[in-house]
């Protein structure tokens, strides 16, 4: 492990598809800080959803099921882990189900209060510091975070980064989720997806993902620098 750079917060975020995930657990890595994965969270309480016949459709059903489910994030970021009431649930969110419909579930204001009240506690009892990526962290869950990065690919590479981590994906298929996806995270009313005013924007379209990661460790370091 590099030198530790204590007590930062680090926001990534941006759409599906760009790095967010191995980029930032390898920076978190690297960097002796705590890592966690929002999108995970959102994953998991769809998954409990569809698990316990909650309709989907619904935003009330939805709303009044907000609260059910306990989800536990580990955040560290050689082995981050998320269980729903005491279940192994890394794999089984990670399905084209979930995927179809996290979005859905996402856009409902008491989901994203109950979640973005989780990330905030999770963020604040870091020790030394953490890197947290999604799609509002900067905007909304944590918009003082001492560095704010938003990443951004193609359509095209993204879809072909996602259909490399979804089991029996279709890239055509994949590439038109991801701009339906895009499209439902910016245009919801609750916490959009959006790219931070004083965001540093990486498109990473053209980036191996070591070139991405060195570019972000640099941006951390530069920060801590700044402010000590």
């Amino acid at each position: 492990m590099s030198d530790t750079v204590e007590s930062v917060i680090v926001a990534i975020d941006g759409p599906a598809g760009t790095g967010k995930s191995s980029t930032s657990r390898a920076v978190a890595a690297e960097l002796g800080l705590s890592y966690l994965d929002t999108g995970a969270q959102y994953r998991a309480i769809t998954w409990w959803m569809i698990n316990n016949g909650v309709d989907v459709a619904d935003p009330a059903a939805i709303a009044s099921a907000a609260e059910k489910p306990a989800i536990v994030s580990g955040t560290d970021p050689d082995g981050p882990t998320i269980t729903v009431d005491g279940a192994d649930a890394a794999g089984p969110i990670r399905t084209q189900e979930v995927s179809s419909k996290v979005s859905a579930v996402s856009a409902v204001p008491e989901v994203r209060t109950r979640i973005t009240e989780l990330q905030r506690a999770i963020a604040a009892a870091a020790p030394a510091g953490i890197v947290v990526e999604g799609r509002d962290i900067g905007t909304t869950v944590l918009p003082d975070a001492d560095l704010k990065i938003f990443l951004t690919a193609s359509a095209e590479a993204r879809a072909a980064r996602r259909t490399g981590e979804l089991k029996g994906a279709d890239l055509a298929a994949t590439k038109e989720a991801l701009i339906k996806r895009d499209a439902a995270d910016s245009s919801r009313k609750t916490s959009p997806l959006a790219k931070a005013d004083d965001a540093v924007e990486v498109d990473t379209t053209d980036l191996t993902l070591q070139q991405v990661i060195e570019c972000v460790v640099t941006l951390v370091r530069e920060k801590q620098q700044a402010t000590r």
